[in-house]
């Protein structure tokens, strides 16, 4: 049995190989080839979150789960907001494959799954990006999206305005763009063609009438029925999209907050990230509506990106 750590998984595993596995992964999804059991998410001492998270990629693959412990009171120390495994089983004959870092293959799949949904959504001309959070995630999301559009202009926005600098000198480093830092959200995002949320928000905080038309947006930071990033007005504006609608529709404050204050109902989502790959579903349909990716993350995309670092 293999145990691959952290920096094993970002020398394999890039953002580009990731995008690409993560296509895989949600086309055998959609059409039934997976099984992805309900995940379990339990609250330990009012701050940390344990999760597990188990899926089979397919007759003949891989199988196992994520098993994680989120932190918030980690964000902003030494500590990862994330530690765990994914624990990988091959399906010949049961035996444990290895053991991958999941808080590495947790950064850069999301970033990828973001990826693959700003591809199939944003418009073309896509250019100006916004990241709201300034973490891991704002890191891997930003490249992620350089992946798929031609961006020419970041702005960021951090709760810490330290972290936020701290964010705009490394990026600009690394990338060779321009990156502002602004003092709220609202300036963030004004003109931005892309916004990426990416915060651990108990309350929503993105409005309706801060966003230009033709934006899209990822909605990524919470992943439970009663957290948020995304006002109500602003999902009923925009056309809704899941990473899994049959999670999305247990799980997703985005969207079960809305659909209980009856300000849209079950047709407003408009398909998953699989069903849009096998063109099952309808994408933007023109280049002034806001389109809105609102994120769970699923055991499938973290079995497949540890099952791909193990075989590499």
């Amino acid at each position: 049995m293999r145990i691959v750590e952290k920096a094993e998984v970002f020398e394999k595993l890039t953002m580009e190989k990731c995008i690409e596995v993560m296509h895989g992964a949600f086309i055998k999804l959609e059409s039934g080839k997976c099984v992805q059991p309900p995940r379990t998410i339990h609250a330990l001492d009012g701050v940390n979150m344990f999760g597990f998270m188990p899926a089979y990629l397919g007759k003949g693959d891989y199988f196992g789960a994520k098993v994680i412990n989120a932190c918030s009171a980690n964000i902003g120390t030494k500590y990862p907001s994330h530690v765990g495994y994914v624990i990988i089983f091959e399906a010949e004959h049961g035996t444990v494959a290895g053991m991958v870092e999941a808080g590495s293959i947790t950064q850069i799949r999301t970033g990828a799954v973001s990826a693959v949904a700003t591809d199939l959504l944003a418009r073309a001309d896509a250019d100006k990006l916004a990241i709201i959070g300034a973490g891991a995630q704002g890191r891997s999301h930003l490249e992620a999206c350089m992946c798929v559009r031609n961006i020419k202009e970041v702005s960021v926005y951090d709760i810490s305005d330290e972290a936020a600098k701290r964010y705009a000198a490394e990026m600009t480093d690394k990338f060779g763009i321009p990156l502002k830092v602004t003092a709220s959200v609202q300036e963030a995002v004004k003109d931005a063609d892309i916004i990426c949320t990416v915060t651990p928000s108990k309350e929503p905080y993105l409005k309706p009438e801060w966003i230009k038309e033709g934006a899209h947006i990822n909605a990524v930071g919470t992943f439970t029925p009663t957290t948020r990033e995304v006002t109500s007005q602003l999902v009923k504006a925009s056309r809704l999209y899941s990473d899994y609608t049959d999670a999305m529709k247990k799980e997703s404050g985005e969207y079960l907050i809305p659909l209980s204050e009856g300000l849209i109902d079950e047709s407003h989502i408009k398909g998953s990230i699989g069903e849009l790959l096998l063109q099952k579903a309808e994408g933007r349909t023109n280049d002034k509506e806001i389109t809105l990716f609102a994120a769970l993350g699923l055991a499938v995309e973290d079995v497949a990106a540890a099952a791909y670092v193990l075989n590499s």
